[in-house]
């Protein structure tokens, strides 16, 4: 008789009201159920989100917070019928633990898009459509998620690059498949930061000519090295001249509301806009240039988890790595602050063996990961894109 599981201790860092500070919490996650996978985290990216949440920036902060979605580790348990994992395997959770697995955006593989009772349960902060409940991500020491949304890590990657590719990665690689970037085409990435410099790898991998667009100067090499044939500065008024109408397709990753009109000059007709860093609000657009050019401005969030698979593939397949600085849990404050002060190149990733069990630590709720339903129901496979040049 298989014996049954107990619930899993866990220490963690967390926001336990807006505006606060991390701090050591411990709280109990309920047992392995069947169709579920526990996970012991090894590493933890920090994403522009966590602090966001932490913050309350986008109004829909659940508290106690504890962040944290791009998350890597070894499997230690199996509930009853998991078929894809066992014990010791390597794997990641990215964004979401959980969906209702029976809307039409669940059968096409796009989960973030759920239109079930609740939406997507995100991996913390609770459900898309809040219902009182909260999850707790991977600013922690163990996870227990969905068979369905756990991740094989491929062995070309380490544990550490990983991590970041299960937010930054598949957040500049799903809209690139979507609207198929392809060689050929020239691509501008706004914003060369977490997201931004992994969109410069992903979109010369699909063999495109990338142009980085950006506020600092300083990120000019940077993002040569990264694969830019080149990089215009937005305070440059000739270059800007100069860039008009050259684009195909622009990727914004800039996390706070900007003037978004001179990005809208440099596309050619029929190009397409894609948001995926600014949540809040854009200044006015002048609609005249996106009209009497057919312009698409669209916005894409995160993908679906067939997708997240799909791109850790392409990316141990291709060379595209996150560039990642390694720090200590307890330094997330000092790492939230760089973030938002531009000075991480370009994501900080927690070493979770430095995360110290403190038994004095704040005790807080168990959090909620939602039923296991519709085990048997599986979404449409999707055709990867297609690599054309080597990163």
């Amino acid at each position: 008789m298989k014996r049954r599981s107990a619930h899993v201790h866990v220490h963690g860092y967390a926001a336990l009201k807006e505006g606060g500070s991390m701090k050591p919490v411990q709280f109990d996650r309920e047992p392995v159920r069947a169709g579920e996978v526990a996970i012991d985290i090894s590493h933890c990216g920090v994403c522009h989100s966590d602090f966001h949440q932490v913050k309350n920036d986008w109004d829909n902060s659940v508290y106690p917070c504890v962040p944290g979605h791009e998350i890597v580790g070894r499997v230690t348990e199996v509930g009853e019928g998991v078929s894809r994992f066992k014990a010791g395997d390597r794997v990641g959770v990215g964004c979401m633990i959980n969906s209702c697995r029976e809307c039409d955006a669940c059968r096409r593989g796009e989960e973030q898009y759920c239109s079930g009772p609740k939406g997507a349960t995100m991996t913390y902060n609770g459900p898309i459509k809040p219902d009182g409940t909260n999850s707790y991500g991977g600013y922690s020491s163990a996870i227990i998620v969905r068979e369905e949304f756990v991740l094989s890590i491929p062995e070309a990657i380490s544990d550490a690059e990983a991590a970041p590719i299960l937010c930054a990665g598949i957040t500049t690689y799903q809209p690139m498949k979507h609207w198929g970037v392809k060689a050929g085409q020239r691509v501008g990435v706004a914003g060369i930061g977490g997201l931004g410099h992994m969109a410069i790898q992903i979109a010369r991998a699909l063999g495109a000519e990338v142009v980085a667009l950006t506020t600092d100067a300083e990120k000019e090499p940077l993002a040569k090295e990264l694969g830019a044939s080149q990089t215009i500065a937005m305070d440059d008024d000739a270059a800007l001249e100069g860039a008009k109408e050259s684009l195909d397709f622009l990727i914004s990753t800039i996390p706070y509301p900007h003037d978004f009109n001179p990005y809208v000059e440099l596309m050619k007709a029929d190009g397409k806009m894609v948001i995926v860093g600014n949540l809040i609000e854009f200044e006015d657009i002048q609609m005249s240039n996106v009209v009497m050019k057919r312009l698409v401005i669209a916005g894409s969030a995160i993908g679906g988890i067939g997708d997240t698979q799909e791109v850790l593939d392409f990316c141990a397949r291709t060379g595209v790595r996150p560039r990642i600085e390694l720090i200590a849990m307890e330094d997330i404050d000092e790492a939230f602050d760089r973030a938002k002060d531009e000075e991480v190149h370009f994501r900080s990733v927690i070493d979770m063996a430095t995360l110290q069990k403190d038994a004095d630590a704040k005790e807080i709720d168990t959090p909620v990961r939602g039923e296991v339903v519709n085990r048997a129901t599986q979404p449409k496979a999707t055709e990867p894109a297609d690599v054309l040049v080597e990163a």
